[in-house]
């Protein structure tokens, strides 16, 4: 068994070691443990089952995401919260959607920035997504938990490196029919969204649209400070599918 283990991590640092992307790897890969790990998942009996698990996910989610009562209360006990919640995910649909867009479009992002710089820009956009939310709703009770503004970050700054891609979405308005467009018609779709759910959103739980608006527009505006009009790229293949909102 222990030989057995140790074969799987051998091979899967090895397959980290030479793609192309190891960081967006790794990413999916740490994000996925820790919530198969977490309560969330419902996979792990440590935390009990029935009427102690939800009261067990409820105190994990406080003591790991971002609480923003708690964060302008203390700021520096609680100051590494909105990095230790862009690993947490409250549901399995939760992870997969944002997994999927962090796959989807963040491969070619980090081979285009590198993997320090990627890795850096992902954990930074993503803090100061959840800060602006926070700061937005700052006696807010409510856990923020999820990977979204950091990979609304991703969205954007591929939107700038990468504004021709096609990317193959799917249109509730058209049957869910796949259809494939260019980054700059998608993206901006999908930020247009979030911007009209952010203004009907109101207090409680739900899908934190300003922190997706937030780091889409730190991202963008970071490829376009750190790399300038003359270093796009137009590549000719398209993205992987593209099916949900993060969330």
């Amino acid at each position: 068994m222990i030989n057995a283990w140790s074969t799987t991590v051998g091979r899967t640092f090895r397959a980290l070691r030479d793609t192309s992307a190891p960081m967006t790897y790794a990413l999916i890969a740490l994000c996925s443990l820790i919530f198969v790990l977490g309560p969330a998942s419902g996979l792990t009996p440590a935390y009990g089952s029935a009427d102690a698990l939800p009261a067990a996910q409820r105190a994990y989610f406080r003591r790991w995401g971002v609480v923003p009562a708690d964060l302008f209360h203390e700021p520096v006990r609680e100051a590494l919260t909105p990095v230790t919640a862009l690993f947490v995910h409250g549901s399995w649909v939760h992870l997969l959607g944002n997994m999927l867009f962090l796959f989807v479009f963040g491969v070619m992002t980090e081979e285009r920035m590198g993997r320090v710089e990627f890795t850096l820009f992902y954990v930074g956009c993503g803090y100061l997504a959840l800060l602006g939310y926070a700061a937005a709703n700052a006696t807010s009770e409510q856990s923020l938990v999820g990977a979204s503004g950091a990979i609304s970050a991703v969205l954007g700054a591929f939107l700038y490196l990468f504004p021709r891609a096609r990317v193959t979405s799917l249109l509730p308005f058209l049957f869910f029919l796949p259809m494939r467009f260019p980054a700059w018609v998608v993206l901006p779709f999908w930020a247009a969204l979030q911007w009209l759910a952010a203004g009907r959103s109101g207090e409680g739980p739900g899908v934190a649209y300003l922190a997706h608006l937030v780091g889409f527009g730190v991202g963008f505006g970071y490829a376009w400070v750190r790399y300038g009009r003359t270093t796009r790229v137009n590549p000719a293949p398209a993205p992987a599918p593209e099916g949900e909102n993060p969330s």
